[in-house]
């Protein structure tokens, strides 16, 4: 009777562990991705908002979902509505940095699905960016607020990450220069701020050495000159590009190396451990090959220039993953030990006999519940690779404007997208449009300040 009750007791164990095998999250997300990332890419914005409208309804992903969808509402034209989003996701992954202990506690059991997604910080950072770019789209009162942030963020991020023997994994991060590049913008049209217009350039000189017209907007700063009378600028402000995405991948060095710790511990254990058959799984941010290199402006027929890069967002992606992937994977270890424990403690509060067939009954439940990990591979996924930029001192009037998309040879790429533009005497208007596969995905939309 009593060896009845304690197989009773196993069997409800097991049933209950390989319950939470199926408590893992989401399925993985990246392969989801894949068909919002191939609609939008097309230019297909009504297939985009159908697929988006669907993945909404898992709980899982709607963080993620919301900043795509914003993407989509912005390349739209429906900047409001994208700022709105954008104001949601920066609160609420603002307040997901706060520890939650009971997610965290079910994460352990399943795997990092089980937590709220939280942002990679170079999401959170350009959340803010994003909201720069909305605001322009509408009356831009909150932009010079949102481009603070930008910084504001970056600074607080790294900060955050200083270890208390003073090491800092984030301390080399590259700076997002996006925010001061719109601060100088702004300030410049005032005609009066030229020595916080100069502050902002420097900044962008420092951030983005790279960026071939930061010289050129830092003597302009100096003289203390907006435009010509009689004139007045144009910001052509471009998505260009597929951004990064994560994928699933293999930890082999960690798998290898708690075979072997679990291997040693079940020969000198009182108990046997799940071997460990399962890969320990994490997620690994990766780029999507692309051709746009640039995009050609053309004012009223006559070709003005390029844009060029002022955010590498793919590049500031995988160098900010690769500065915490350590812990990523001793995250994933962790999972992995608290589960073989879950597994041993069990034997022991039983007293099941080393090597008997209820033991390996358990065993093969540790190897499922094990296998049944994924990688947490959500992300925002409809970011572009690069955010690029170029201004145009133009006379006061309407003028008609034509973008293209070029290789980086200089070729064309995509169809030629049209739009016409207003120019204030000594004011700036903002011009945006999203070119990610080559053709332009949505419209052209012009500031309306």
């Amino acid at each position: 009777m009593v060896r009845s009750r304690s197989l009773a007791r196993i069997a409800l164990l097991v049933v209950g562990i390989a319950s939470l095998a199926t408590l893992g999250g989401c399925a993985t997300y990246a392969d989801r991705l894949t068909e919002v990332r191939d609609a939008f890419g097309t230019g297909n914005i009504a297939a985009t908002e159908e697929t988006l409208e669907v993945g909404m309804k898992r709980r899982c992903d709607r963080n993620v979902l919301t900043l795509d969808r914003a993407v989509v509402q912005l390349s739209a034209g429906q900047a409001k509505e994208a700022e709105q989003g954008l104001r949601a996701m920066r609160d609420k992954f603002d307040h997901l940095e706060k520890p939650a202990v009971g997610e965290k506690a079910l994460s352990m059991l399943t795997d990092a699905q089980s937590e709220a997604y939280a942002g990679e910080d170079y999401e959170k950072v350009l959340i803010r960016v994003f909201l720069c770019l909305a605001n322009l789209m509408t009356d831009g009162q909150d932009v010079g607020a949102y481009a603070y942030q930008v910084a504001e963020k970056q600074q607080q991020l790294i900060h955050a990450a200083t270890e208390s023997d003073g090491t800092n994994p984030k301390a080399n991060y590259h700076r997002v220069a996006f925010g001061a590049y719109l601060n100088g913008a702004i300030r410049e049209q005032t005609h009066a701020d030229f020595d916080d217009v100069e502050r902002s350039c420097a900044v962008v000189c420092s951030w983005e050495p790279e960026f071939p017209y930061a010289q050129q907007d830092l003597e302009r700063a100096r003289y203390g000159k907006h435009s010509q009378p009689g004139n007045g600028v144009l910001y052509v402000i471009t998505l260009v590009g597929v951004g990064p995405y994560k994928e699933e991948v293999y930890e082999e060095a960690s798998t290898i190396s708690l075979l072997i710790a679990d291997r040693i511990l079940s020969v000198l254990g009182n108990q046997t451990l799940p071997p460990t058959i399962a890969p320990v799984k994490v997620p690994r941010v990766v780029l999507t090959p692309h051709e746009v290199g640039a995009i050609d402006v053309r004012v009223n027929g006559f070709q003005v220039g390029r844009t060029a890069t002022i955010t590498d967002i793919g590049r500031m992606a995988v160098e900010q993953h690769e500065a915490v992937y350590d812990r990523i994977v001793a995250e994933a270890v962790v999972r992995r030990i608290v589960k073989k424990g879950v597994v041993y403690g069990t034997k022991e509060a039983l007293g099941i006999e080393k090597n008997s067939l209820p033991g390996f009954a358990l065993d093969v439940v540790g190897v499922a519940w094990e296998a049944s990990e994924s990688a947490d591979t959500r992300c925002w996924g409809l970011l572009p690779d690069k955010i690029q930029v170029l201004r145009v001192e133009l006379p006061a009037g309407t003028h008609d404007i034509t973008l293209q998309s070029q290789m980086t040879s200089g070729l064309p790429l995509g169809r030629p997208s049209n739009a016409q533009v207003e120019i204030a005497d000594g004011r700036n208007s903002f011009m945006l449009a999203n070119f990610p596969l080559g053709n332009l995905a949505g419209t052209i939309s012009t500031s309306k300040q």
